[in-house]
């Protein structure tokens, strides 16, 4: 099956590519089609976000569109950057490494061992025929003081991962993907998948 990721983030294709090459789907980005859209994420949750670009790219593409809505959300702050992970300060000049020490100035007030934070993301696909397929992947960690390891992107290098006594810019992608909220929650969306008869078993 074509699916149309709905994502201008070529690291966001290479990364659920390694995970859904076992679910018989060919994944392209949207550029690849010639579609460049720029779609309002209105919502305020991860799940409604998800299923506005997924249902954007799926009509200018008539193709299915796979969208992934993804961030950060650390406990002591109330869930925030959450949403708006990807456009944290709201600030057009900043990139992921701005955003990611605009968190960590924001987060200098919280003790340490309230530092509890989480990757959250949402998977959803919307097909022509009108079907959507939802799945929701969570990982939980502490936020660091200072950046760690050079790997992953976005804000993996202050997310210490517990299990790993690491970051996950410190670990290999291999092993991120295993433990990743994006790893967890293409699993639960493939066993989804199956029972729609979209993959096989």
């Amino acid at each position: 099956m074509k699916v149309v990721l709905a994502s201008k983030n070529p690291h966001k294709l290479v990364e659920i590519s390694k995970i859904t090459e076992k679910f018989d789907m060919e994944l392209v980005l949207e550029s690849d089609l010639g579609v460049d859209i720029d779609v309002e994420e209105t919502g305020t949750t991860f799940e409604e976000n998800s299923y506005i670009k997924a249902k954007a790219v799926m009509e200018a593409t008539g193709l299915p569109a796979l969208a992934d809505d993804s961030g950060i959300a650390v406990d002591a702050l109330n869930g925030e950057p959450g949403v708006y992970s990807a456009r944290y300060g709201f600030d057009d000049s900043l990139d992921d490494w701005g955003r990611l020490q605009l968190l960590l100035k924001n987060a200098e007030h919280i003790p340490d061992g309230q530092r509890q934070a989480k990757f959250v993301c949402v998977i959803t696909l919307v097909t022509p025929d009108g079907k959507t397929i939802q799945a929701r992947g969570e990982v939980h960690g502490e936020l660091l003081r200072a950046p760690a390891g050079a790997g992953g992107f976005g804000y993996d290098p202050i997310f210490y991962y517990p299990p790993y006594g690491k970051t996950l810019a410190e670990v290999t992608a291999e092993e991120k993907n295993k433990v990743s909220h994006r790893a967890v929650a293409l699993n639960i969306f493939y066993e989804k998948l199956k029972e729609a008869g979209y993959a096989h078993k």
